[in-house]
């Protein structure tokens, strides 16, 4: 029962997120690395702070070990961008981490990344998937951690440093040590603290920590960041003068945004705000890629630059395949991933969050300021997002009617165009949009739609969701 989604194979620990599959899981990994001639190139393989992701890894690392591959093992909690970053500077095939990312406290999962750091394509993963039904629990070969350790098979490393130091080298540190800002991070009981204050300590801000505790529940809340995850954040952002609040999710690829007001910065607005930022104040140059769920205000931005913004389906792996083929500068989704040219081909809400104290740091302004800059110039976009919990064979209706049938409501807007390529996104002639689609994370139908007000952009999926009998 190992089936890879958008965001790497998740699943509820105790029922498929067991140790059987985890071995499984591994040895095929392990079988495809030896047909391809891999095995002395060896892997990483890194953890979070969830229930039994530690063990996992170690069990993984067992696994490969008996099998002849060496392991670069990161032997403390670690951020999944620091494990890609890893996986690109050793120039190794594969590697993984151990982490369920956002999803609730009872999921655990592995994602796997391949030669330069990358998130594993469908054709990886289908692959994986493939020589996993071929392979029997019997087939697994296993040796202890220690003995694999004292063997050679198995090394410890701690790539902190150079992952830390890239990072600084990548910002603008000067302008960010004078302003003297003041700083709150909420790494919502994840992996993100050590980094993400480490950078922003050495730029000379001001910083502090709530939520930096291990709880393998995240204190009961979703680890990811929104405007209901974050409201802690936003109090304290308030009554305490922070300049700005940052939270990331579990395995901190992605972040949460709140300005000096307390106000939620949407993921669209901050992926916006870095294009912008980039295009205009830093005067880099290059195209945009986004998700297909992700804001349009991002393809008025790179028009109005001479740009072109490149849509694909959802999961980072298309983002940053099309960010290599047109040379994009910046690639992301609604989500809150993101990541720029240079860095690594996946998702960083450790690099994303000190680009943005980069931008208010250089430009002087206010996120809100900013934003008001953008919208003036290229309109205002607002976005509804709606998740729906459905039981199987209702799933099963709702692929047969949307997808089989090509069934949609009767919507009171001109449509301009409908595309199938995730889900069923309807776009209308004056800009506003909705799609429909199943997370590939948790069992969800989501709904997003946009337009130019909230109340458009809610009727739009509201009429969707009376269509659907959701």
């Amino acid at each position: 029962m190992i089936k890879f989604g958008t965001g790497g194979w998740r699943a509820i620990i105790g029922e498929d997120f067991i140790k059987t599959n985890i071995q499984l899981l591994t040895q095929a990994i392990s079988n495809d690395m030896h047909d391809k001639n891999w095995e002395d190139q060896g892997v990483v393989l890194g953890y979070d702070r969830r229930f039994l992701s530690d063990r996992s890894a170690r069990w993984m690392a067992e696994v490969f070990a008996a099998n002849q591959i060496k392991v670069y093992f990161i032997n403390k909690n670690a951020p999944t961008p620091l494990i890609m970053y890893t996986v690109k500077e050793m120039k190794l095939p594969y590697g993984a981490a151990v982490t369920a990312s956002h999803n609730p406290a009872d999921y655990n999962g592995i994602k796997i990344f391949v030669e330069g750091g990358r998130d594993a394509t469908e054709e990886v993963t289908d692959h994986i998937e493939n020589l996993i039904a071929k392979i029997d629990i019997d087939d697994v070969k296993t040796m202890d951690f220690q003995e694999a350790v004292k063997a050679g098979h198995v090394e410890i490393i701690n790539p902190f440093n150079e992952y830390i130091d890239t990072i600084l080298n990548m910002i603008d540190l000067e302008a960010i040590k004078k302003q003297n800002l003041k700083i709150i991070l909420d790494p919502m009981y994840g992996v993100s603290k050590t980094s993400l204050q480490t950078i922003l300590l050495t730029a000379r801000c001001e910083v502090d920590m709530i939520h930096d505790r291990h709880d393998t529940l995240f204190g009961g809340r979703l680890p990811s960041p929104s405007a209901v995850t974050l409201h802690h954040l936003r109090n304290m952002v308030v009554e305490k003068e922070y300049d700005l609040g940052i939270g990331t999710d579990g395995d901190a690829d992605r972040l949460g945004i709140i300005d000096e007001k307390g106000n939620f910065i949407h993921p669209n607005e901050i992926m916006s705000l870095l294009y912008y930022y980039l295009l205009k104040y830093k005067e880099w140059r290059g195209p945009v890629v986004r998700n297909i769920a992700t804001t349009h205000l991002l393809d008025n931005i790179a028009e109005a630059f001479g740009e072109k913004c490149y849509e694909v389906p959802v999961g980072f792996k298309h983002i940053s395949s099309k960010m290599e083929e047109t040379d994009a500068l910046i690639g992301g989704e609604s989500s809150g991933g993101l990541t720029i040219r240079g860095h690594i081909k996946g998702k960083d809400g450790i690099f994303a969050a000190s680009l943005l104290v980069e931008m208010i740091s250089v430009t002087g302004k206010r996120l809100a300021e900013l934003l008001d800059e953008i919208h003036d110039q290229f309109g205002y976009f607002v976005m509804a997002e709606h998740d729906y919990r459905f039981k199987k064979e209702d799933k099963e209706k709702l692929m047969h009617l949307l997808f089989k049938e090509k069934q949609l409501p009767e919507f009171p807007y001109e449509i301009e165009k409908i595309s199938y390529m995730d889900g069923v996104k309807v776009y209308f002639k004056d800009g506003s949009w909705i799609i429909a689609r199943f997370s590939g994370t948790e069992p969800l139908l989501r709904v997003f739609a946009e337009a130019d007000n909230k109340e458009k952009a809610e009727n739009i999926s509201q009429i969707m969701k009376e269509f659907l009998h959701l």
